[in-house]
């Protein structure tokens, strides 16, 4: 079963070219276009696509707004969203990500990575432009707050681990060969950390991790 897309552009040219770079993908559909964020916010509401890949910055709504009402923290049924943009600015990411972005990529990334973040959006995982990935830590790390919130129940040594893990942007495969453990394996610790920590997504663990400083910046 294919993969079905929203693209959420103001650029005529950028929208055309997003969406015949994933037109072209096997087992990628388009199935709808928007040129602003109201748009993109009605389109992706009827449609319910498995993916919403939106520009942050566009007329009516912004991207980190768009994404906010459709996957944000208080969104009964969030959907996968990953956000492009052209400016590789922290409050960008920061914003994308807290409300609830599933993916970051600046409009440079190349068909691979954007088609590669699209399929880990719609497998629950999370893909991060590996070019703001380092500065992103060190930024989080920054603004982790003085009292850091604690787990429901305490992480094994091996969910720490894979915290470590998905919190550096490996995907299950990777994890799992790294680990040298079974990806179904992988696939069960995630979803207890998920339990323990709250979190809706992999980002979100991520969040975490660098909000209470499990993980820190190289």
């Amino acid at each position: 079963m294919s993969i079905r897309v929203v693209v959420a552009d103001d650029q005529d040219l950028v929208r055309t070219g997003l969406v015949m770079i994933l037109g072209a993908q096997p087992g990628l559909e388009v199935v709808g276009e928007a040129a602003d964020g109201l748009a993109a916010l009605d389109l992706a509401t009827r449609l319910r696509p498995d993916v919403l890949l939106v520009d942050i910055q566009m007329p009516g709504l912004d991207g980190v707004e768009v994404t906010r009402r459709l996957a944000g923290p208080d969104v009964a049924d969030p959907m996968a969203v990953v956000v492009i943009t052209t400016f590789d600015l922290d409050e960008y990411v920061l914003g994308a990500l807290r409300a609830g972005a599933r993916g970051f990529l600046l409009k440079d990334a190349g068909p691979q990575l954007l088609v590669q973040a699209i399929h880990a959006a719609a497998d629950g995982d999370a893909l991060i432009a590996p070019n703001v990935t380092r500065r992103l830590l060190a930024t989080f790390a920054d603004q982790a707050p003085a009292t850091p919130l604690q787990p429901i129940d305490p992480l094994t040594e091996r969910e720490e681990e894979v915290l470590a893990l998905v919190a550096r942007g490996r995907t299950n495969a990777e994890i799992a060969t790294e680990l040298f453990v079974g990806l179904s394996t992988v696939k069960t610790h995630v979803a207890s950390l998920m339990t323990k920590l709250g979190a809706r997504n992999r980002v979100e663990i991520a969040m975490w991790a660098y909000d209470t400083r499990r993980v820190r910046a190289d």
